[in-house]
């Protein structure tokens, strides 16, 4: 039996972000620093994502979207990179009857060229089974290079251009995020980075436009739900002007 999770808190409500976006790094830095393998790192990683994933659902946070595996994390050797869709594969498999529970909806953006068949018909089974959820949105970028994203979206555009079904001169904003692999979503209002790493690693980079950003120098198998609660405290107290005067 499915329990319907709290209902995302309203989009106009200033203090509360409506969808948090996490830069989960720092798995491979947590395992150095104490002697293990990387992979361990990535395996205490997924205890924070249960975590996050859990406490946002409990906020009743509209959007969660977290950055799993990037278009240029393929450079990594063979062995971590099959362990890290093996930890995937376990992750659509063995949280489904959680996410049920608490009424999170999955979906995916990224390329799924070069994703393993099983680990793609295992992600795919989970958005299928939540796609009728009404609690928090789970949103997990597997494969995903913003600058790809963008790449693709200009060639969709380019391609009706020369069919004839739109204008050049109909090409605006609105209509280019029409066509990015996050089309229908909300931008993020809060993008969180761990580790204390002062980038964006080509992640959400048109979305995140006038996101606000916090940085926590703790490594993401550390991260904690009172972190995520002062990420939150943090952006309360901001004033967003989304290049307005104050």
């Amino acid at each position: 039996m499915m329990i319907e999770a709290e209902q995302p808190l309203p989009a106009d409500e200033p203090s509360i972000p409506n969808h948090i976006a996490i830069i989960m790094d720092g798995n491979g830095r947590w395992a150095t620093a104490r002697n293990l393998p990387r992979i361990e790192g990535h395996r205490q990683g997924v205890a924070s994502v249960r975590r996050t994933v859990e406490e946002c659902a409990r906020l009743g946070i509209g959007q969660l979207t977290l950055y799993c595996l990037s278009s240029e994390n393929w450079k990594r050797p063979s062995h971590e990179l099959d362990f890290l869709m093996h930890l995937l594969e376990q992750y659509m498999i063995e949280e489904r009857s959680l996410l049920m529970e608490q009424g999170i909806r999955v979906q995916m953006i990224g390329r799924r060229d070069g994703i393993p068949e099983r680990v793609l018909n295992e992600i795919d089974k989970t958005i299928e089974l939540t796609a009728s959820n009404i609690g928090t949105c789970l949103c997990l970028a597997i494969n995903y290079g913003s600058r790809g994203e963008i790449v693709d979206a200009v060639k969709e555009i380019a391609a009706e251009i020369t069919a004839g079904s739109i204008e050049a001169e109909e090409v605006d904003e609105q209509l280019i995020a029409d066509h990015l692999y996050t089309a229908g979503m909300l931008d993020p209002d809060l993008l969180i980075r761990t580790s204390g790493e002062m980038r964006l690693s080509n992640y959400l980079l048109w979305q995140i436009s006038y996101s606000e950003i916090w940085v926590t120098p703790k490594c993401w198998p550390d991260f904690l739900e009172s972190d995520l609660h002062e990420a939150m405290e943090v952006f309360s107290k901001r004033e967003r002007r989304f290049g307005g005067l104050s």
